[in-house]
């Protein structure tokens, strides 16, 4: 049973190896409208998604390339010497937009009313890994 454990362990730590994480807290732009911009680079290719939140009019996909660029250095920093950013293995695994904080502020409405006026944020984190990690654990062994 030890030697099981002993394998997932070893097994974590070398995907562990080949991802990078970056996190983005308190963005002042409310979930959805991030999310639509996520959707449009999860699982692609570094070097394309940074393209397509280049060319992206939105105002969530400059902040989105910034914290893109940010996971790359990340994985460079962890896997110094490996070509595989150059030759197009690296991908974005995962980008999770969870909701963060709401301001409320109120605003004056019809007939002596006042109407709530929530400003929401969101929360960003980017997973930056290989395509096929198998594959690249077999070739750090050897």
């Amino acid at each position: 049973m030890g030697s099981r454990k002993k394998e997932m362990a070893d097994r974590l730590k070398e995907i562990k190896k080949v991802t990078a994480i970056a996190k983005l807290n308190d963005v002042p732009t409310s979930p959805r409208k991030m999310r639509l911009v996520a959707d449009m680079i999860r699982g692609v290719e570094v070097n394309r998604a940074l393209d397509i939140l280049k060319y992206t009019k939105r105002e969530a996909a400059g902040r989105l390339e910034k914290l893109l660029r940010s996971a790359i250095a990340n994985w460079e920093a962890k896997n110094e010497g490996d070509k595989a950013l150059e030759n197009g293995e690296v991908i974005v695994k995962s980008i999770m937009v969870g909701q963060g904080s709401t301001l409320k502020r109120i605003r004056t409405a019809p007939q002596g009313r006042a109407a709530r006026i929530r400003k929401r944020s969101n929360h960003v984190t980017i997973i930056v890994g290989v395509k096929d990690v198998k594959e690249t654990v077999a070739k750090q062994e050897e």
